[in-house]
Order: structure tokens, then sequence, then C-alpha cells
């Protein structure tokens, strides 16, 4: 049986989940954009505070390390089971239960005092923002159409900049006036505030329906060569995003000698550029598609340049002096702008409505053990060596490898022809 067709052909069979007539509404599209926003000031508060936390429980390279890399210990095999619930469940309160969990235990975390008690909590926050994205891919897939699909995951990924950004800006100036515990506190309350317009806005809207447990497995999502493709390259680009993410504080601060204030400056406009090149390259290829260009080449096209621009960056940066090294970053940022949304559109339309939760599970599962790989690996690499030429070259070696997942062994951006239930 043939893998896939040409992308304008429509998945086969009805689909067996019911959807709203008019698809998400562009409130519920915001709200998922604010989880997600929210989602990575939690995580990534860790890494604004790293610097203070290691000072303060005399920790090692290695330690902060592991810590950095705890939150994925947990939400990386949750993947799979978080893809099969969103593919089954209401997604309301499965997202609402999930955003609860990971803002409570970021608020615990302000009243620690070792390094285990930091690590289980930080496992925890991984355990709720478990079910976000594959949340997030299922509602999607079902309520955008392809010319608006980029746009969406656009503004969806304006979360995995701003979140960063508002963290590192404001988190660090609170934490350089009022100690790192208040920040974790501060940002762990403030999210709850999400669920009650989460709630009120999807009363309606969000997929309701129950999916067929007998439509498509696990199993049959891996014997796609499509989504090893674009696993891999989500492995890839995700190594090199993390890395950022969770060692960029440090960077600036021990590399360069900029004081928190500064780093939380320059750290919020390296993400602030991260985020307002998602939205563009989304609707740019939303605009490109709508005109008839091939919706393989649009995605591909700008994927491709993406992995290969930021590679080029974080190779130069790796032996660059302060000021330059600066530069690179937001230009880094920008490429990894091109890739966020592309990857999701991506995944949204090789799966398809019918298996959409549960590629992105797949997906993100593979993807994120470069969330334990790249702080983990580079907290030993700065042990031994003492420097982040190494680190840096390494992670532009990752990416170039997504380029080539992404270009190469996906053959095709199409949407999967999926084989036909008893019924249909």
């Amino acid at each position: 049986m043939r893998a896939s067709v040409h992308a304008k052909s429509a998945v086969a069979g009805p689909l067996a989940m019911e959807r709203p007539a008019k698809g998400l509404s562009p409130r519920v599209v915001w709200l998922m954009a604010l989880a997600v926003f929210i989602n990575y000031v939690d995580r990534g508060t860790l890494a604004t505070a790293a610097p203070l936390i290691q000072d303060e429980l005399k920790l090692s390279s290695t330690q902060m390390g592991i810590l950095l890399s705890a939150f994925f210990w947990s939400y990386t095999p949750l993947q799979l089971p978080a893809g099969w619930i969103a593919q089954r469940m209401d997604i309301r309160y499965v997202y609402a239960a999930g955003l609860a969990i990971w803002s409570l235990a970021t608020a615990s975390t302000a009243v620690v005092s070792g390094f285990i008690a930091l690590l289980f909590l930080r496992a925890w926050v991984g355990v709720g923002e478990s079910v976000a994205l594959p949340c997030n891919s299922q509602l999607l897939a079902t309520g955008s159409p392809e010319h608006e699909r980029g746009k969406a995951n656009g503004w969806v990924s304006v979360g995995f900049g701003l979140g960063p950004a508002f963290g590192t800006l404001f988190g660090g100036l609170l934490m350089a006036h009022y100690g790192w515990r208040l920040a974790f506190l501060a940002f762990g309350l403030a999210s709850l505030g999400w669920l009650w317009p989460w709630l009120s806005a999807t009363r309606s809207t969000v997929i309701k329906g129950r999916a067929d447990t007998h439509s498509i497995s696990y199993l049959m999502i891996l014997r796609q060569r499509a989504a090893w493709g674009a696993s891999l390259g989500h492995f890839c680009s995700n190594f090199g995003i993390y890395f950022v993410l969770t060692w960029l504080p440090l960077y600036l601060v021990k590399a360069h000698g900029f004081s928190v204030q500064r780093m939380a400056i320059i750290g919020a406009a390296v993400y602030g550029v991260y985020a307002a090149s998602g939205v563009l390259l989304g609707w740019m290829s939303d605009r490109l598609i709508l005109a008839g260009k091939s919706v393989n080449r649009v995605r591909k096209s700008i994927i491709v340049s993406g992995m290969l621009g930021s590679a080029m960056c974080l190779f130069l940066c790796s032996n660059a002096s302060a000021l330059p090294s600066v530069m690179l970053l937001a230009a880094a940022a920008a490429f990894f702008g091109c890739v966020s949304p592309q990857q999701f559109a991506i995944a949204q339309t090789l799966a398809g409505p019918r298996a959409a939760g549960q590629w992105m599970g797949l997906e993100n599962t593979i993807g994120n053990f470069a969330g334990i790989l790249a702080p983990f690996l580079t907290g030993i690499v700065l042990d031994r060596t003492g420097q982040y030429f190494w680190a840096f070259s390494i992670v532009g070696a990752v990416l170039l490898l997504g380029a080539l997942a992404w270009g190469v062994i996906i053959e095709r951006v199409e949407p999967v022809r999926w084989p036909r239930l008893a019924h249909e």
C-alpha cells in the first residue's frame, strides 16, 4: 500500500472525531499560544535562576546539567500516553489538568533547599507539560485548514520565544532584586489564572468527540518513513533550541561576564527575535500556499533554510567575542523561528485529524530526548574542557543532520493515506 498521496487529496474516510463546524476560534488559538507561553516561562525559570542557584547550593556544572535536563526525564516518556489521551479524551480538561500540575510544581520550587528536592519538582513540571503539544497538534489538525495552519502554528510558536523572553527579562530582574525563590512562586501562581478563560472559551468550540480506538496505532505510525524523518528532524532542532534555552543565561554570565540584569535584557531580546520570526514565517508560508505554491516545497524550503542558518550561526558563535556572540545568537534565533511553525504544521499535514495527537506524541518523544541530552552533554563538555567551543560545535553538527532529515528523509509533505476503517 502506498504511504501517502498528493497534499490536495483528502485523508481517507470521514473523521473518527466530531469537530466544530467553524473550526477553532481565534480566542482558542490565542489561549493555546498563551498556554505555550506559560509553559516556556515555567520550564525556563530554572535556566534564568541557574547562576544564582549554582552559587547558593554550591552545585557543579554537571549537577546543573542534570537539573536543567530533569524536566525532560518525565516529559519525554510521557509524550506517548499524552498523545493517546489527546486522541481520545476531552482536550479541554486534559489541557487544564496538565497546566495545573506544572504551575503548582513551579510554585513549590520556591521552598526547596537541596539538589534532590529541586530534581523531583522539575520532573513534576515535565509531567504537567507533557500534554501541551499533543493537544495542540490534535486541535490544529482537526480545526485548521492547510492554508491557515502555518499562521496558527506561528502564533502558538510565539510562546516558544516570548515565554523565555519574558521569563528571562522579568524573572532575571525579579531575581536580581528579590532572589530566585520569589520568582518561582510568582510565576507558578500566576500561571493558574489561565484556567478560567480556557474552560470558558472551549465550552462549545473544542473537539469533544471520541476518536475510534481502533483507527491508528503507534505501530502504524512507526511504519511511515516520514514519521522517522520528522522525529529525527524534531530531535535535531530541539537539540539546538534547548541548548540555547538552558545554557544561554550561564553562557552570557560566565563566559562573557555580563551581569544578571544585562543577561536578562540580552536573553529577552534573543527570544523575542525567535518569536517574531516564527509569526512572520508562519504567515508567509500560508500566503505562499494560498497563492498556489506546493505545500511540500514551501514547508521544506523554510524549515531546511532555518536548520542550515542556525547551524552556521552557532558554528561561528563557538569562537566569537562578547558582542559578535550576541549578534550571532540573535541571528540563530531568527533561523530557529523558521523551524518551529513548520515542524508542527508538517506533522499535522502528514498525520491528519485521525492521527495528529498520537503522531505528535511519538515525534515529541523522540524529539525531546534532545532536552535530556543537550543540557547534560553540555555540562560534561564544560567541566572537561572549561570552554564553550566544543559545545557550540556539537550543536551546529546536530543541526546539519536535522536539515538532512527534513529535506531528504521526508520524501514529500503530504497526507498519509491511512487504512480505511471497517465501517467506512
